[in-house]
């Protein structure tokens, strides 16, 4: 499967992944065990990883534990850490990608320009930065933390100094002794914060909303304990699933009882209060919503990094730039010579939405314009038949690893691919009563949510203040959800047919991986 020249006779594959970070390889993983070899991963960088090549920033680490955030067939004996850096997490995508053959499967700087359902042919159409690709089916794995989102700021573009995002880090601009702004306080910003801080001359937090942070347990893991991974594998997954085991048990103050959040509430203001004596900057950083609201944050070192002489927190975002200065909301200005935006991405409007177009003609962007991002079990969308993502809409979780709803998704993705083949049918849609009833069962849910009463506006939501990010529920249960396609939920969609929107079908059950009790 050679790479296509641009603009060269279309190669044609049974599957397309695009993306090569967890999600894309563990496709390709779950691909080759199903016994599926002819498949393509097609990845617009030039190396496996994802949000873990992309992010290199000083202080780039995971707040999920390594055994945990790892793949439960591919457990890692070897995490340095208990709370593993960048470096490691994307060693162990390189070690996943050959100990798992994917290497023949990967396309270096394929960027996916579009991707057409071509109805008489029952195929997708892919048009890449490496040629032309028609597959029978297209698993997205873009992954919501991929495209960094820099706000529109008056002036930014006349700002004779440096500016960058942190998934963008510019490792040949050298920060010490400069004066640097630091735009957002969010996951990134408090990794970056105490990193640079003793680096550079002055640094300026421009904080629009204060972040709840809570003491982040790591330590390096000994050499023992590798060694006993190593022996003994039933202690590593021991490991993990007493980890897992913990995160389940928090999900009901997320989802059903944020009062019970306060308790969690008083050892984040512990936390501060600890590291921060000076009243002023403590009322600064203390936040005015529930805990969990947003991502709750983990670390040890960004409040102490905050009290330095050189460091300076402005309790306002960014409002403009004015020449070589910041200025925030409340008028305030400083000179700076750096402004790094840790602003987070894409995740609500994730750009592939505009470069997949489905059997009715449209894109996703234009499907989900008016109602949000919805997607079946988080992975199906009607009018896009044998089209299936990876952490898509209403994946995300506050409290646990990623890795496990990615899992579930691929149980599903295996699952779809035979029941096409058990069926004979060459593609599948879900019905639009389909998706909208799980949807209405999620939406349903979420009104109990933390992120829907703690009082904050988050990333989880998008411009309509709709929740299409999060989760409400376990990943227990979202397993129990995505075990298999049911058929109930699908229609099939002959050649030469468009995938118009399936009639209404009563007693479509409400998802109950929404709520408690999935199955």
């Amino acid at each position: 499967m050679a790479a296509q020249a641009a603009g060269g006779k279309a190669e044609h594959v049974r599957v397309a992944v695009i993306g090569s970070g967890f999600g894309g390889l563990g496709a390709g993983v779950r691909l080759r065990r199903e016994g599926v070899t002819d498949f393509v991963i097609l990845e617009r960088a030039d190396a496996v990883g994802g949000t873990w090549r992309d992010n290199t920033y000083p202080g780039c680490a995971c707040d999920v534990p390594s055994h945990l955030y790892s793949f439960s067939f591919a457990r890692n004996a070897e995490w340095p850490r208990s709370f593993s850096g960048q470096p490691d997490i994307r060693a162990y995508l390189e070690k996943v990608t050959d100990t798992f053959g994917l290497r023949p499967h990967l396309r270096f700087g394929a960027e996916v320009r579009g991707a057409r359902w071509n109805g008489e042919e029952s195929h997708w159409e892919l048009d890449t930065a490496a040629g032309r690709w028609t597959a029978d089916m297209v698993v997205s794995a873009t992954g919501p933390l991929s495209d960094p989102q820099i706000p529109d700021v008056p002036g930014l573009a006349d700002f004779p100094g440096k500016v960058f995002h942190s998934s963008r880090w510019d490792h040949d601009y050298d920060l010490a002794g400069k004066r640097v702004a630091m735009v957002g306080t969010g996951a990134s910003a408090i990794q970056i914060v105490p990193s640079i801080q003793p680096l550079v001359k002055r640094l300026t937090v421009l904080q629009r909303t204060p972040a709840w942070v809570m003491p982040r347990m790591d330590r390096p893991l000994t050499g023992l304990e590798r060694k006993l991974h190593g022996v003994l594998p039933a202690t590593s997954a021991a490991r993990r699933g007493l980890l897992w085991i913990i995160r389940e048990m928090q999900v009901g103050a997320f989802v059903k009882r944020p009062v019970m959040m306060k308790t969690v509430e008083q050892l984040a203001k512990n936390h501060l209060y600890r590291a921060v004596k000076d009243k002023e900057l403590r009322a600064k950083l203390l936040p005015d919503y529930t805990i969990g609201c947003k991502r709750i944050l983990l670390s040890n070192t960004y409040y102490p990094a905050l009290t330095r002489p050189n460091c300076e927190v402005v309790a306002s975002g960014l409002k403009e730039v004015r020449g070589s200065s910041v200025v925030a909301s409340d008028g305030t200005e400083r000179e700076v010579d750096a402004i790094v935006f840790g602003t987070g991405f894409h995740v609500t409007d994730m750009p592939i939405a505009h470069r997949v177009t489905g059997a009715r003609g449209t894109t996703l962007a234009e499907e989900w314009k008016e109602d949000g991002m919805r997607a079946l079990r988080g992975t199906t969308v009607d009018g896009f038949p044998n089209f299936l993502m990876i952490i898509g809409p209403n994946t995300g979780l506050g409290n646990s690893s990623m890795i496990l709803m990615i899992e579930s998704q691929l149980n599903y993705m295996a699952d779809y691919l035979r029941t096409l083949d058990r069926t004979g049918h060459k593609a599948l849609q879900p019905t639009a009563a389909a998706v909208r009833e799980w949807t209405d069962g999620v939406q349903k849910a979420m009104e109990t949510t933390v992120w829907k009463t703690g009082g904050c506006n988050s990333w989880y939501l998008d411009d309509k203040g709709r929740n299409t990010t999060a989760w409400p529920g376990t990943t227990g249960a979202f397993r129990k959800a995505t075990r298999n396609v049911a058929l109930s939920e699908y229609e099939p969609v002959p050649a030469g047919t468009s995938a118009a929107p399936a009639p209404a079908r009563a007693g479509l059950p409400v998802p109950a991986a929404a709520g408690e009790g999935a199955a």
